[in-house]
């Protein structure tokens, strides 16, 4: 279900229906960011960027990512309540605190955030990583979000604890009235 008059599955594909040129541009500009980017560290800046900009539909995709590939649904669920008491080591928490400032406010990043990361023995360009990962799920967020697409109904099979965690802005459409729910190949897309 979107605002606007779109058709496809998933939702989010459906969002770009009117316009597959944009959404074609912009598995461009992930495969060129995941080409040389970690990952987990990947998923790790984009559940943080969209924790922020409170995206249900890119923390229950990538936050499945996550724990398909990489991690327990506990530590998942500790990582969304508050990755800095989660256990993660310091790179993964920089990495997560910098995707949050570039999602809320990218003037607030500073030399000592880009000098902390540099600390951990990231590169420049793994820093550079980072920020186009955290910005680019601003695009799409506010995308999906701004037409009004609602997580696929599918989600709603997630553990409860772990959905209610992930769920932080629009709710998961209810059954019949989407298409199916990405897996992580589709989630890896997006």
């Amino acid at each position: 279900m979107t605002f606007i008059e779109a058709v496809g599955e998933p939702n989010y594909a459906a969002a770009f229906s009117l316009r597959p040129e944009i959404y074609a541009a912009w598995q461009q500009l992930l495969g060129a960011l995941k080409e040389g980017m970690d990952p987990r560290r990947y998923e790790l800046a984009t559940v943080a960027a969209a924790r922020r900009m409170r995206s249900s539909y890119c923390m229950l995709a990538h936050g499945s990512v996550l724990i398909d590939k990489f991690m327990p649904a506990e530590e998942l669920r500790a990582i969304v309540a508050d990755h800095r008491a989660a256990g993660l080591d310091e790179v993964d928490v920089a990495i997560m605190d910098l995707a949050e400032k570039v999602a809320d406010d990218a003037l607030t990043v500073t030399q000592e955030d880009v000098d902390r990361l540099r600390g951990l023995g990231l590169s420049d360009a793994d820093v550079l990583d980072v920020v186009v990962a955290a910005a680019a799920r601003c695009f799409f967020t506010k995308v999906v979000d701004g037409v009004g697409a609602q997580p696929d109904a599918k989600f709603a099979a997630l553990d409860e604890d772990l959905r209610d965690a992930l769920v932080l802005g629009r709710p998961i459409a209810q059954a019949g009235s989407d298409g199916s729910a990405p897996d992580a190949s589709l989630a890896s897309g997006r």
